[in-house]
């Protein structure tokens, strides 16, 4: 087997997934992650049909996400006296099986913790790629050459950066943020049963407020220009909400007093990855999941990294590690596949500008339009010719 050594940065969805399939094939794992430990919580993600379960099933992982499941929640829109307007089933927002983030990459970790050197508290600074592998710096760590690096760092990718080239040239803001604060209440209790849950949404033109349900205990949507604020600063995300929604009623204040209260939170842009007409490699740098199809509260980002983790680390054991052929195919499959991500903006839908345009949303989510667009989705999802590569190496 060539290319036996492998750097994976991010450990969330993708980068566990790939460091799972790698280690099976045989090969050595290192998985680099910038926070100091794996992130509990989180906002619910899901999956759904045929295609995303027979992946998990594949990874032997389809029980433990059952034991840590999320409920099913209903989303009711609301005018500003609580009267309904509209319903989004539960079926819609949490696909076939949601749970937490945090709770599926910790299943994907102890998959792969013993096997697999899990890296904290640092992130890549600088790639130069060789003759015959990869010069990593870290911003903490030593120096390290590797076969193959891995970006799964999301979109916001610090590998796509360094080998690919700044951010702009590939992330394309859709006009809104989000911001998701407060762990969802299942996160609390575990244990507990996981029945049908409500969460309320209210909108104004550019605003969506959401409060309960099985995502966060809050959850904002609101139109803006791309914004000057630090991610990683909890108050200044905190600053930007309280900013943006100052002058919002309904429950909105109790909400905004309550926020100084959560420890979590997490304000991004609803961005977009474009690597339609770009190949998903660079040399021995090859970029899976949200760093290269991410579509931010598309509906689809949890599935395609996972699948796409699946997809790379079979090309490369088919293909006994021989990087330029397996790399080529994975961006033959994954690009065709990945369009999925490509058909959605959630901000536009969840957060219309105008008022006109949140009537028409809600009137819109009772047609025949809606459930036409539902099946869509249903046969996207599962638009792949899932390949065996676990049978086919052999059943490592």
């Amino acid at each position: 087997m060539r290319n036996q050594t492998v750097l994976i940065s991010g450990a969330s969805v993708a980068g566990p997934a790939l460091a799972y399939w790698l280690n099976r094939y045989g090969f050595d794992v290192t998985v680099v992650e910038r926070a100091p430990s794996l992130r509990a919580g989180g906002q619910a993600i899901d999956f759904k049909g045929k295609t995303h379960f027979t992946v998990l099933e594949r990874m032997g992982i389809i029980d433990d996400i059952e034991q840590e499941r999320t409920g099913t929640t209903d989303m009711i829109f609301v005018d500003a006296a609580g009267k309904k307007l509209g319903v989004l089933a539960g079926e819609f927002t949490g696909g076939d099986v949601e749970i937490l983030r945090g709770d599926l990459s910790m299943i994907m970790y102890k998959k792969t913790a013993e096997a697999c050197e899990y890296l904290f508290g640092d992130s890549i600074s600088a790639l130069t790629e060789t003759a015959d592998g990869v010069y990593v710096e870290f911003e903490r760590g030593p120096a390290r050459t590797f076969d193959l690096v891995f970006g799964a760092d999301g979109i916001h990718s610090r590998v796509r950066q360094l080998a690919f080239g700044p951010e702009p040239g590939f992330v394309k803001h859709l006009g809104r943020y989000y911001c998701v604060a407060g762990a969802s209440p299942w996160s609390a209790d575990s244990a507990g049963p996981r029945e049908r849950a409500t969460a309320y949404a209210h909108n104004a033109p550019g605003k969506l407020a959401i409060s309960g349900g099985s995502k966060a205990q809050q959850l904002y949507m609101f139109a803006a220009d791309e914004l000057d604020y630090d991610r990683n600063d909890t108050d200044d995300q905190r600053r930007v909400i309280k900013q943006a929604y100052a002058d919002m009623g309904w429950e909105v204040p109790r909400m905004l007093a309550e926020i100084d209260e959560f420890d979590d939170v997490y304000l991004d842009s609803i961005s977009q990855v474009n690597m339609k007409k770009v190949s998903y490699a660079s040399g021995r740098v090859v970029l899976v999941g949200d760093s290269a199809y991410g579509n931010a509260l598309g509906g689809f980002g949890t599935g395609l990294a996972v699948v796409g983790a699946y997809v790379i680390a079979g090309e490369l054991a088919v293909n006994q590690g021989d990087h330029a052929v397996a790399f080529v195919n994975y961006d033959e499959i994954m690009h065709r596949y990945a369009k999925i991500a490509g058909n959605s903006n959630a901000g536009r839908f969840l957060a219309p500008k105008t008022a006109r345009g949140i009537k028409v949303r809600n009137w819109f989510i009772h047609s025949w339009m809606f459930d036409l667009m539902l099946k869509y989705a249903d046969k996207a999802v599962n638009d792949i010719d899932l390949k065996d590569y676990p049978a086919m190496v052999g059943g490592n």
